[in-house]
């Protein structure tokens, strides 16, 4: 029972997904991040039901624009908020002190609109970039960054004392949320390997781990440590190099 509570919170803080009401007690709490990846299948199985629909109705142009769509609205822009913070933030050039002053405050600035705009026009470019083969491979990169946000909110150091990563990192069972996102990528690399090819499965999981060292030098050196919006800013950059990533590889193996 512990264990359904810990995944029935997982979707309710990180999806729009109805579940029903449950107590975030101690025990619960310990294995929330274990779920957070299951989102990711949800969501790819949504991405690949949605592409499929709507070729087999004929929607062309639903087809492309609908798998941008998909991942804001299953985690109602809970992570694409954090992005808009961070980019704020990193725009104002000012001091730790600042950038984290800046996370905290609840309105967007003009810099968060700019970032949001070229970021779903890129990822669009992207996605239509990607060849129809590669959409299978490409609903499990979801897997892949949520598992790697959830590693790193028990693995990198806390920007601050308080907030919802914190409150999740010190909540957890660190080892065994960790090894289950070790786990977690894992299977998906295999998945990413049969159903794409090995070039898909070494270009994701490489651009995947790149991006996550970034993430941890830029926040360690920016911003002392992590929070929940630099969770939620690596995983929205983290898929967009990926879809371009298999853009890439969908080209080449066609040449």
């Amino acid at each position: 029972m512990n264990l359904f509570g810990s995944l029935v919170i997982a979707f309710s803080m990180y999806s729009r997904i109805p579940m029903p009401q449950m107590e975030w007690t101690k025990e619960r709490m310990k294995y929330v991040m274990c779920f957070f990846p299951f989102i990711g299948v949800v969501m790819g199985l949504l991405e690949f039901a949605a592409v499929l629909g709507c070729n087999a109705l004929g929607f062309r142009y639903f087809g492309q624009i609908l798998p941008v769509v998909i991942p804001i609205l299953v985690t109602g822009g809970i992570h694409m908020d954090g992005f808009l913070d961070v980019v704020d933030a990193r725009s104002s050039h000012g001091d730790r002190k600042k950038k984290l002053e800046i996370l905290k405050d609840p309105h967007t600035g003009a810099f968060a609109i700019i970032g949001c705009g070229v970021y779903l026009v890129l990822y669009l470019a992207a996605f239509l970039e990607m060849r129809p083969v590669m959409i299978p491979a490409y609903c499990l990169t979801f897997v892949v960054t949520r598992a790697l946000s959830g590693l790193s909110v028990v693995t990198f150091p806390m920007a601050k004392e308080s907030g919802l990563a914190a409150s999740f990192s010190g909540a957890a069972q660190k080892r065994t949320v960790a090894i289950t996102m070790v786990m977690y990528l894992a299977a998906a690399g295999w998945g990413i390997w049969h159903l794409g090819g090995m070039l898909s499965a070494a270009v994701v999981l490489s651009i995947a781990l790149l991006v996550y060292w970034y993430y941890y030098a830029m926040a360690k050196r920016e911003f002392g440590g992590i929070t929940g919006d630099l969770a939620g800013y690596f995983l929205q950059m983290c898929e967009l190099a990926l879809v371009a990533g298999l853009a890439l590889v969908s080209h080449l193996v066609s040449l």
